[in-house]
């Protein structure tokens, strides 16, 4: 099987794993970087140039798009999509996951429990609107992720009136979020072909904008609750991605999910739960492949969702 992975560098940690992961399975992988991908139309075709050759074909496709490149990144991938490459994720699930209040409002819809959230362009309207969200701690995120970082949480009101000055002063638009800080704890469950593989427990750095949560914070494998499951599996398939790592709190025994995300980091999971969590992607690449080229033949897919390592014991 060809693989591609789109990344800045094949560097990268979670690159660095799905390619070993890869080529450990036989398969021939390359990772291109989505900038460097020339795009052609012509209303009868769409074809790819990699540094002004013309790319072959691939079997499928893993992004992995940063968010500094997504208009472009995402570009590249429904190109790839146009030509017919089965893709763990498409744009727009990334993009749809990227955009974190419509992602909530897509979840809101359809039953999935969120946190109270509040959305506005004005700093004293955010800060009078803290009380709809049960007051400080809270959760203050960007809404889309041209910038490099992206999440604080906000301890108390003179911390939060800081931040919303700062960040909405430098044009961003962003939501303040209810957090929990009884247990001091949230959750990550990593979803992969719609299935919760792998969960952890995770303390978050207060008073720093990161990417994620995930960054500097202490993590500690868990077995996942049913519910908890259950919000994440059907958390991911709403948004529509394959691969996905879905945010949760635990509010008197109740999952809550605040964020989709759609290029998750692996390394740090897989060292906190001890699961192949690259190999289990790669596995649900193989899987679409197989599908895909079932369709074309006409005959029905056996679908296959990857083993479940939490109902083993592994996690």
């Amino acid at each position: 099987m060809k693989i591609t992975i789109l990344s800045r560098s094949g560097a990268i940690a979670s690159t660095r794993r799905l390619v070993e992961e890869a080529r450990a399975r036989g398969h021939k992988v390359r990772v291109l970087d989505p900038v460097k991908v020339e795009m052609h139309l012509d209303g009868r075709s769409a074809n790819l140039y990699y540094r002004r050759s013309k790319l072959k074909s691939c079997d499928v496709l893993i992004p992995r798009i940063a968010q500094s490149i997504s208009n472009y990144g995402l570009a590249v991938v429904n190109q790839f999509a146009m030509r017919g490459v089965p893709q763990l994720n498409g744009a727009q699930a990334i993009a749809q996951a990227r955009n974190k209040m419509r992602s909530l409002q897509l979840l809101s819809a359809n039953g999935i429990d969120i946190p109270a959230t509040v959305m506005a362009r004005d700093a004293a309207d955010l800060k009078a609107m803290v009380s709809l969200v049960g007051g400080v701690p809270v959760l203050v995120k960007l809404l889309q992720g041209q910038e490099k970082h992206g999440v604080m949480v906000c301890e108390s009101l003179q911390s939060l009136e800081a931040a919303l000055e700062a960040i909405l002063g430098l044009g961003h638009n962003l939501v303040v979020q209810q957090y929990v800080k009884r247990t001091g704890h949230d959750v990550r469950v990593f979803v992969v072909g719609g299935r919760a593989v792998a969960a952890v427990r995770r303390r978050a750095r207060v008073g720093r904008l990161s990417r994620t949560l995930i960054r500097g914070a202490r993590l500690r494998r868990i077995e996942p609750t049913e519910a908890q499951k259950r919000a994440a599996e059907r958390s991911a398939n709403l948004v529509g991605l394959e691969v996905a790592a879905v945010d949760l709190l635990d509010v008197k025994g109740k999952p809550k999910v605040f964020e989709v995300n759609s290029s998750p980091a692996i390394c740090e999971m897989e060292e906190a739960t001890g699961v192949n969590l690259a190999g289990l992607v790669i596995e649900r690449a193989e899987a679409l492949v197989e599908e895909h080229r079932r369709a074309l033949e006409g005959r029905p897919a056996e679908k296959r969702r990857p083993r479940s390592p939490l109902k083993e014991g592994v996690a």
